[in-house]
């Protein structure tokens, strides 16, 4: 994990005094709204249906113990005792009060967090695969690369206010896990002939209104050129992309529209600028960087270490599930799934962050890591502290061992909060979960990842699910379209639309129509997008519409039953 500096510590403390100041003129009426607007966007606060709503950083997912503790206090003092954690591996606080949200930053900055950059058109916060650094087989640990960036990125005056918001995610593993092909820029390690560093290098990508899968712009990019390639492509971005048009600003629009050669050409007639006039080594900065990283000193003496007596039961199916291979012996990487009838999607209590928080320290070198499936993990478990962790957890109610089942839904939180959405998500998120709670059967099918969006902008990223949900608006009501196929990482596909949109009451009995279809006609191991890709879309179209229109027909004859006796 990353130790801050002084300087570090710094930044944060000024850029909360420069936010006090702004947000205190504009209180005062000394700021125009359109103003205000971009500082506090600048900051990660947006206005949302009922109060102000603050984006927290996670920078690519690592978070301490103290900071979980530290967003436990905001949670409990300032706003409605929970926080929400999303697809970015952040956090957000959804019922502040504008003059609050100093003193929330102030409060963060004294655990090493902060908001800067999480909202605005500017570098987002990085991105990279939850289980980085912890299982065996990585290239290389993508983590300080993600610093690096991070550092270079923060308050980059000449990328500062891009065209649009820009976002990187970096995966240090063969089979990507970061989903590097929906992001504006994927880097993806790899080692040359000489087993010397680089990155293949994806732009275009993104999800909301005009989904497009990135394309390859560099097959292998020295790592030393980094931070000047970088630059290079953000640089023809700032310059070419849009700034007319909300919709067409994304760099995959102009990728789109010059055609990856051009834009190729383009980049690399700029990177050679750079490199000619002010080139940076990003080695020589990765070397800085990986000097403040810090390792869990794991116990070798623990390496044959067994469960004792053997798992039975519920803990033994929550070993199975929610636990993963540590690539150090003895030790275990914990899943903690954020979901639950009681729960929306990503929601954590102050009080179960705290607990979270004291399990971390007691047993896990006060590490912990966000998901990109609105989910926590705790990396370091010895073996011999399972069932301690297990027993915990399942007091707090966390033990679900559902991870990757369709009880895992992925959600946005639709009309309850968001101005843009079209529909209500996370009732319908309830009523799925309610419907699948049988975990024999969950687990016999395996992993089927469910997402709902609650409009266009596609946050919970439905277009790479298994089963993708779309919120749209529609005869004053929700409703939703469906989505089926998609996936991320290396074999990333985009989920194509099954038909008609459905009422969300409707949607529960389709998704419980089409894994029925997969059940019975999966071969045995196949993915549920392989098989929606060899038996065909249509496959399941016919299925679950003709199920539709057998149940509307019965309901209508059913009504004029009633109304005739």
């Amino acid at each position: 994990m990353y130790q801050q500096d002084e300087w570090d510590q710094a930044l944060l403390r000024e850029r909360v005094a420069e936010f006090r100041d702004q947000t205190q003129r504009f209180l005062a009426g000394q700021l125009t709204e359109d103003a205000y607007r971009p500082l506090r966007l600048m900051n990660g606060l947006y206005v949302q249906r009922h109060a102000p709503m603050l984006r927290v950083a996670i920078p690519y997912g690592v978070l301490s113990s103290d900071q979980l503790r530290g967003l436990a206090h905001v949670a409990e003092h300032h706003d409605r005792g929970y926080g929400h954690f999303t697809t970015r591996q952040n956090i957000q606080f959804n019922w502040l009060t504008l003059a609050s949200v100093p003193d929330v930053l102030a409060e963060l900055a004294e655990v090493g967090l902060h908001a800067i950059q999480t909202s605005g058109n500017c570098i987002r916060n990085v991105t990279t695969d939850p289980l980085a650094g912890l299982l065996p087989g990585e290239v290389d640990d993508p983590r300080p690369w993600c610093e690096l960036i991070r550092q270079w990125a923060t308050l980059n005056p000449e990328f500062t206010f891009l065209p649009r918001k820009f976002k990187i995610a970096v995966s240090g593993r063969l089979h990507d896990r970061a989903a590097c092909r929906i992001h504006d820029l994927g880097l993806e390690l790899r080692r040359d002939e000489q087993e010397k560093p680089g990155f293949r290098v994806w732009v275009g990508g993104g999800l909301g209104r005009e989904p497009h899968l990135a394309q390859c712009l560099r097959e292998f990019l020295p790592a030393d050129d980094l931070i000047d390639y970088l630059t290079a492509v953000l640089r023809v971005y700032n310059q070419a992309g849009r700034r007319d048009h909300l919709y067409k600003s994304r760099i995959k629009i102009l990728v789109k529209s010059l055609g990856i050669e051009a834009f190729s050409n383009q980049v690399e007639a700029t990177w050679q600028d750079i490199r000619e006039t002010r080139s940076i080594s990003a080695l020589a900065a990765l070397a800085r960087i990986q000097a403040r990283f810090t390792e869990p000193a794991h116990d070798p003496a623990l390496a044959d270490d067994r469960i004792e007596p053997a798992p039975t039961g519920a803990f033994a199916r929550w070993l199975r599930y929610n636990t993963r291979e540590h690539r150090v012996p003895g030790y275990r990487v914990v899943f903690i799934l954020l979901k639950g009838l009681e729960r929306a999607p990503g929601d954590l209590t102050a009080v179960e962050m705290r607990v979270l928080a004291d399990l971390a320290d007691q047993h896990g070198f006060g590490r912990l890591q966000t998901t990109h499936d609105q989910n926590l993990l705790l990396p370091h478990i010895p073996v011999r502290a399972l069932r301690e962790v297990w027993q915990t957890l399942d007091i707090l109610g966390l033990a679900n061992p559902g991870i990757g089942t369709v009880n895992d839904v992925t959600a946005c939180p639709g009309l309850d909060y968001c101005n843009l959405a079209n529909a209500a998500t996370l009732p319908l998120a309830q009523q799925i979960q309610q419907r699948f709670q049988d975990l024999d059967y969950l687990h016999d099918l395996g992993e089927v990842h469910l997402k709902i969006s609650g409009c266009m902008n596609g946050c919970a990223h439905h277009h790479v699910a298994d089963i993708g949900l779309l919120g749209v608006e529609k005869q004053g009501g929700s409703w939703f379209q469906l989505l089926l196929g998609g996936r991320a990482g290396s074999e990333s596909r985009l989920g194509r639309v099954l038909g008609p949109a459905l009422r969300a009451e409707q949607v529960p009995d389709a998704i419980e129509t089409i894994l029925a279809l997969y059940a019975a006609r999966r071969l045995s191991g196949e993915p549920f997008a392989e098989t929606v890709q060899r038996i065909g879309l249509k496959t399941f179209k016919e299925t679950v519409y003709e199920q539709h229109d057998h149940s509307r027909r019965a309901t209508h004859h059913g009504s004029l039953a009633h109304s005739e006796g």
